[in-house]
């Protein structure tokens, strides 16, 4: 991997020990080039048939991208605006009403909480939450989902690998597994994998995904159905649904976000995958273990890229971090700072993190 070329595309680690790819990543120099050319495109051109057939162009080439990396078929993907749409989806599309049970974890986003609290408050399921190791085993006779994060976003621990074996649906909110650890959605049992575009993916915001096995897919009811849903939308009420995951696309991405999306998938495969993400984790548990030597008490996490360790105050030293050019976020109600670690991070990063820590 060539670690400087990599670092080259991200204008911000010329300014800042940028640390903070688990809330959105940096974006690299070719997605700007690549929006920019889109717009420029609309511009002079307009949008005429040229446009829509260009955007289709894009949507083929982005589906592709996050397949792969999901160890995927494209047709079993389909595009979202955020992880969250993409859960909310999931869980709209499933029957499940009174007397059904979800089953999470403690160390979940508001990413996911929002839709279970949905789906609790508006169609009477059980929400039973317990510790993220715990989840499989929680796992009862009126579990119907298992819904939690495949790596927490407060500790980046992962989720228990024997969810894979549990009888029940599992969906995973890979927002902070896409792009920073490698994912087999076959290896990890799960039927639905939500997404983000934004984060370790460097894509911009609005941009995320929704794997759909095809196990579940006749079980996933289409409710928002859009243009995009249909194999021909000129048919009316009679218009067929696609075959595949498309038919739970969101309803519009925009030409120049999707070029943005590929051209940073594209950078990161440039600079090679597999390297990318152990690099990431390497790089993430070495600055454990010196945080660890520094009398910083690090939360229990897996092999990930997140690195979360304590602070008196929280929101004073991640703004007095910042000041000194270092970007890592707070974790709300915690007593915790956050770094994300990711492959265009190097250990002169770290090293301003260390130092600029009181």
């Amino acid at each position: 991997m060539d670690i400087a070329r990599l670092r080259d595309e991200f204008a911000v680690l010329r300014r800042f020990a940028y640390l903070n790819a688990g809330t959105d990543g940096p974006v690299p120099a070719a997605a700007l080039l690549a929006a920019r050319a889109e717009l420029d495109r609309q511009v002079s051109d307009g949008r005429f048939l040229a446009h829509f057939d260009r955007r289709r162009e894009l949507t083929t080439a982005v589906r592709a991208g996050y397949a792969d990396l999901l160890g995927c078929a494209p047709a079993d993907v389909a595009l979202m605006t955020s992880t969250t749409e993409a859960i909310a989806r999931a869980l709209a599309g499933l029957d499940l009403g009174p007397g059904d049970e979800i089953v999470t974890s403690d160390e979940e986003h508001p990413g996911l909480l929002g839709p279970l609290q949905a789906a609790r408050d508006l169609r009477g399921v059980t929400v039973r939450v317990v510790p993220l190791d715990a989840v499989a085993d929680a796992v009862g006779p009126a579990t119907r989902l298992v819904a939690c994060s495949h790596v927490s976003w407060l500790s980046g621990s992962p989720a228990p690998v024997s969810l894979a074996s549990v009888d029940v649906p599992v969906l995973l909110d890979g927002a902070q597994g896409i792009g920073a650890v490698p994912v087999d959605v076959g290896a990890l049992g799960c039927d639905l994998y939500a997404g983000a575009g934004q984060k370790w993916l460097c894509g911009p915001d609005g941009t995320g995904l929704l794997y759909v096995s095809p196990a579940i897919r006749e079980r996933l009811a289409a409710t928002m159905r859009s243009y995009a849903s249909f194999v021909d939308g000129a048919a009316g009420l009679d218009a067929t649904l696609q075959p595949d995951a498309r038919r739970y696309d969101a309803p519009s991405l925009s030409a120049e976000a999707l070029a943005f999306a590929e051209a940073a998938l594209v950078t990161l495969a440039d600079a090679g995958w597999p390297a990318a993400h152990r690099r990431a984790r390497d790089l993430a548990a070495g600055l454990a273990d010196r945080l660890r030597e520094r009398g910083r008490t690090v939360a229990p996490r897996g092999d990930t890229t997140l690195v979360a360790f304590s602070s008196i105050d929280p929101v004073q030293e991640r703004d007095r971090l910042a000041e000194r050019g270092v970007v890592v976020r707070d974790l709300p109600t915690r007593p915790l700072l956050r770094a994300s670690v990711g492959a265009w991070n190097d250990e002169a990063d770290l090293e301003r993190l260390l130092d600029g820590l009181a």
